[in-house]
């Protein structure tokens, strides 16, 4: 019987075979490549731990570190723990990350990224561009190996995070960046000082609009001159609408060759000008706009 049957069994040609599995192949080669890369976190501390690995403490006292490291040098560094980068590699996701963070000063881009992904057991220190001459891709790579691994293989993740953090603020602190000191100085120039000179220069003007407009008219021109002024020198539309304004209203109310108006004036310069520029006096956190991340940079495991 069975050497009958035999000749009739069905045996699928090589071709067919061979084809099968190609298929097979490209079906699984789909099933890979539309998993979803992995979610870019909002920036809202300098220490963002995804896995719950850190204690409140650990993470507020890494915090501190970056924090005052920033005070201090002005240069931003964040720390990152996610349980997986697939299916990026951690290369691509923490290039992805940082290019979207932003960190660093907009005018400097002095910024660098600590990332960990706990289900590969890897990490990566990502560089920007300005801070490459610190931290080149071998000491990055040391900082790594030396000061990060060994406390993760003990499960020692606060400190190995707090020793890589010490080891690049040092690096930082040894490179000829800008202090924040100077960044202030340069944003003050458009500060209530800048306002109050506007404000003062075109009510030395009200009485020749006065005289070639009116009073109601010449208040009008007055004050659409000082707000234009005021975002020409400030790019704010805040202030350029309080200056128009105030310039408005004293020159409506009659003050006007400079006397009178500057006791106007004088109320105002609480203003909300003063802080205006500052996005980490309240405790939050946020980009400084800089940061150019060409890939610069090391990763390791443990």
């Amino acid at each position: 019987m069975n050497a009958l049957a035999a000749p009739f069994a069905f045996r699928p040609p090589r071709w067919l075979s061979l084809l099968l599995a190609l298929a097979l192949w490209l079906a699984l080669a789909l099933a890979a490549s539309a998993q979803a890369p992995q979610a870019i976190p909002a920036l809202t501390a300098r220490v963002i731990d995804q896995t719950g690995t850190l204690t409140a403490e650990q993470a507020s006292a890494l915090e501190a570190s970056l924090a005052a490291l920033e005070q201090e040098r002005g240069a931003q560094v964040a720390v990152l723990m996610v349980p997986t980068t697939a299916p990026e590699d951690i290369a691509a996701y923490a290039n992805r990350v940082a290019s979207a963070w932003k960190l660093g000063r907009k005018d400097v881009g002095d910024g660098a990224l600590i990332i960990v992904a706990l289900r590969e057991r890897k990490m990566r220190i990502e560089v920007a561009r300005t801070l490459e001459g610190a931290l080149p891709d071998i000491i990055a790579k040391r900082i790594i190996d030396q000061q990060m691994a060994p406390h993760f293989r003990q499960g020692d993740y606060a400190g190995g995070l707090q020793a890589a953090i010490d080891a690049v603020a040092a690096r930082i602190r040894g490179e000829d960046l800008p202090l924040p000191a100077q960044a202030d100085a340069n944003r003050s120039a458009t500060g209530p000082e800048l306002i109050f000179f506007i404000l003062f220069f075109v009510i030395a003007c009200l009485g020749v609009l006065r005289s070639l407009f009116g009073r109601k008219k010449g208040a009008f021109t007055a004050g659409l001159a000082g707000g234009a002024i005021t975002f020409f020198l400030t790019f704010s539309v805040v202030a350029a609408l309080i200056v128009a304004f105030f310039v408005w209203l004293i020159a409506l109310s009659g003050g006007g060759k400079g006397g009178g108006g500057s006791s106007s004036g004088g109320g105002w310069s609480g203003g909300g000008f003063g802080g205006g520029g500052g996005g980490f006096s309240g405790g939050g956190f946020s980009s400084g706009g800089g940061g150019s991340f060409g890939g610069g940079g090391a990763s390791g495991s443990w």
